[in-house]
């Protein structure tokens, strides 16, 4: 699951302990784990697979940060495939599905199903766009949302940097409501279980005491692999350190993702066999993280909002986080996190360098992190939010 995926389960789970009373249902696109935890929260859940066509349509080709601005083309032909048959049969069979569990109120989840909400949703329901990301680095999407954003009651935006550009690319009169991500703090905390990340990535354990460092994220291109991998050659080595690259592919849209072999290669390229492991995916995030000393965010494009990073500061981690977006609103520089300039290798060495030589500062940016993450992002606070909305649109509707 993703950081979309992940966020609306922590939605479901604070509505379900806070509105028991409330009926929610769950349509996916897939099936697999968000389902199942959907499941395991009570929730109606079911999935309505994507034909192959939609499930591969993205803008990572149409030159969005997913693909790292490559050919126009791609954007072309996704455009086209969205009158395929395939995607008109399957609006029809989300349509009926819809007409079947006659909602009151219709709260869409990614970029795909906002689009298809909008074409499939019973007339008079409200339709609430959660959004995640930004509108306007994705050239289809963002022309596809301008033009039915009048069928959109109102927009949940994930940070103040994501509401800002929603209203930039699809008009200043579309409510948005910007609601800031949650954490289990249950599970994301400094006490617990740690991964041992040398045995999952192949690494022999060292014959010496190492600081570990490391990036936790999907493949996405635009997350900075190469310039974490950059960075950590530029480290002196004294004291040791160790870094560690954890995550694994996870989207099906072309284009979107470099893959752990192109990376590994990247590292050898670099000298850095041997003291980078690539650990692929790991199921257990809060373990890794409590396995490292410092969490890395090197995304080179701005952050929607960072959900890695929120979870490392609630698991008492020193978090180094690319200073643009989201990213940027979530953290007190200096005091819980240390920034460095997106895309930036040497910014992001040298303010590593300064936590692998610093103990005791890695241990003050990691309290004061923890305590911010249980102020910040507790998970009870969703629905106290996120209710309000909801009244406001069905008396609207009503």
């Amino acid at each position: 699951m993703g950081g979309a995926e992940r966020s609306l389960l922590d939605f479901m789970a604070s509505l379900r302990a806070a509105e028991p009373r409330l009926a929610l249902e769950v349509i996916a696109g897939a099936d697999g784990g968000f389902l199942d935890q959907a499941r395991a929260l009570g929730i109606e859940a079911r999935a309505l697979p994507y034909p192959r066509a939609l499930a591969r349509l993205g803008d990572a080709g149409a030159g969005g940060p997913a693909g790292g601005g490559q050919s126009r083309l791609l954007g072309t032909l996704g455009r086209a495939s969205l009158s395929t048959p395939s995607v008109a049969l399957y609006t029809a069979r989300l349509r009926r599905a819809l007409a079947a569990a006659a909602p009151d109120l219709i709260h869409t989840n990614g970029f795909k199903m906002h689009v298809l909400g909008a074409w499939a949703a019973p007339r008079g329901v409200p339709l609430l766009w959660h959004v995640h990301d930004y509108i306007s680095s994705r050239p289809l999407m963002a022309r596809l949302m301008r033009v039915h954003a009048d069928r959109c009651a109102a927009v949940v935006a994930n940070s103040l940097s994501v509401a800002d550009d929603v209203r930039a690319a699809c008009g200043a009169q579309l409510r948005v409501f910007p609601i800031y991500n949650a954490v289990d703090l249950r599970r994301f905390s400094p006490e617990g279980s740690a991964l041992n990340l040398d045995r999952l990535a192949g690494l022999a354990p060292p014959n010496r005491p190492v600081v570990r460092i490391g990036l936790v994220a999907t493949m996405a291109r635009w997350k900075g692999h190469e310039v974490f991998l950059r960075a950590f050659k530029m480290l002196s080595g004294d004291p040791p350190v160790r870094g560690y690259v954890i995550g694994g592919a996870l989207y099906q849209t072309e284009g979107s993702q470099c893959d752990l072999e192109e990376l590994r290669c990247v590292a050898k390229g670099l000298g850095l066999a041997g003291r980078v492991g690539f650990t692929g995916f790991v199921d257990d995030a809060a373990a890794a993280m409590r396995a490292l000393d410092v969490v890395v965010h090197a995304s080179t494009q701005p952050e929607p909002f960072g959900l890695v990073i929120a979870e490392a500061m609630a698991c008492g981690r020193a978090v180094v986080v690319s200073r643009a977006g989201g990213a940027a609103e979530i953290v007190t520089p200096g005091e819980d996190a240390l920034l460095h300039e997106p895309g930036c290798v040497r910014a992001l060495a040298e303010r590593v360098g300064e936590l692998v030589r610093d103990p005791a500062l890695r241990a003050a940016l990691g309290a004061k992190a923890a305590q911010a993450a249980r102020r910040r992002f507790a998970r009870e606070r969703l629905a106290d939010e996120l209710m309000p909305i909801y009244r406001l649109l069905l008396a609207e509707a009503a």
